[in-house]
């Protein structure tokens, strides 16, 4: 499925330039799959309209000439402070799927977070060499996740992304009404054993159907202690939106926290998460890094990020929106483009380097287009 041979055919000079091209090879229902969200998808246009409401007050007179997109991120160091986020069933987009993705951000110095729902093992996704964190969701089956988390180990990750904001699937009309269904050759290469999301069902998205069966609705802070205490890799907790829930976790000992809303695809009517952002920020201590994702689409919004309080991004679709485009390429040049945007809002800014970023102010207007 999807992946022009000749990435050169895509000419794209923004995120969003890929966005058509992968629209233009996929079917449609693996594209409403990719780029949809729950409900009205309130939440999901949301996202975009809160990054576009903040603008960035650039400062002057400073010597940039030097600047560079240096960062760190658990304390690794990484070419620009941004992780590919977990994105389920790669290879629906592309036949090399989550290696090819993998590669891409190898080549561009950033980490790739592997999801449990990766169409490729984690093992294979490690061997390649670059910096891969593991994304768990828990499992019905208790002794299924310690074996996730011990694969992960086993497998040299350098950290664990516990997903929190997924009980059970949202309602995703999209997949509802398009009956959405994998196709056999696209399996979840952690879960070689119990449901599959193969079978179209009447009234529904068999991938929900699927993740209902699968996933636990009983994670609570319990869990995440146990967890804290049985891995020694770092331990990031995904899916937080409330200052409360953010100061708990980093009292219970995690690593980072990642504000997100998980794209406008769980509770539709959520705050959009940059809104949640700064008083995250604020509220936990210093020892607990602070990420963000949901609707990241260009190096500005990176910085708008930066300048909120967060230590890094996390950017998802534009990535998938590469592989299935162009493959390792088309995803290459999606980092590289970020990397080049966040350069070059980096330096008009005024800003030396990503920490100069913590210390420009922001004001929030109104929408573009409003």
């Amino acid at each position: 499925m999807g992946s022009r041979s000749n990435p050169e055919a895509v000419e794209a000079h923004r995120l969003d330039d890929f966005a058509r091209a992968a629209a233009s090879v996929l079917p449609p229902e693996v594209w409403d799959f990719l780029a949809g969200g729950s409900g009205a998808e309130t939440t999901l246009d949301a996202n975009r309209s809160a990054l576009d409401r903040i603008f960035l007050v650039p400062r002057v007179l400073r010597d940039v000439a030097g600047c560079e997109t240096d960062a760190t991120l658990l304390g690794r160091p990484v070419r620009m402070p941004v992780a590919v986020a977990p994105v389920a069933y790669q290879r629906l987009v592309h036949p090399e799927g989550e290696a090819a993705a993998a590669r891409a951000a190898k080549s561009a110095g950033v980490p790739f977070i592997a999801s449990t729902l990766s169409s490729v093992p984690v093992e294979e996704l490690t061997a390649l060499g670059g910096s891969v964190w593991f994304q768990l969701y828990w499992q019905r089956d208790e002794v299924h996740s310690w074996d996730l988390v011990r694969r992960a180990e086993d497998a040299g990750c350098e950290a664990l992304v516990l997903t929190v904001d997924v009980p059970w699937m949202g309602r995703r009309l999209r997949d509802v009404r398009n009956r959405f269904a994998l196709p056999d050759e696209v399996r979840a290469a952690h879960l070689t054993t119990g449901p599959t999301a193969h079978e179209r069902t009447r009234d529904g998205s068999a991938v929900a159907v699927h993740t209902g069966r699968t996933f636990s609705a009983a994670v609570t802070w319990s869990t995440l202690d146990e967890l804290r205490r049985r891995t020694r890799l770092p331990l990031v907790l995904k899916g937080v939106l409330a200052p409360e829930d953010a100061l708990r976790a980093a009292e219970s000992g995690v690593d980072a926290v990642v504000v997100s809303n998980h794209g406008g695809r769980q509770l539709d009517g959520a705050l959009p998460s940059v809104d949640a952002l700064p008083e995250i920020a604020r509220s936990v201590p210093d020892h607990c890094e602070v990420l963000f994702d949901s609707g990241v689409r260009s190096g500005t919004d990176v910085l708008k990020a930066l300048a909120l309080g967060a230590r890094g991004v996390l950017v998802g679709r534009p990535l998938i929106w590469g592989l299935a485009a162009a493959g390792e390429a088309g995803a290459a040049r999606v980092l590289d483009l970020l990397a080049v945007e966040l350069r070059d809002a980096l330096g008009l800014s005024g800003c030396r380097d990503v920490a100069d970023a913590r210390h420009l102010r922001t004001v929030c207007g109104s929408p573009r287009g409003r």
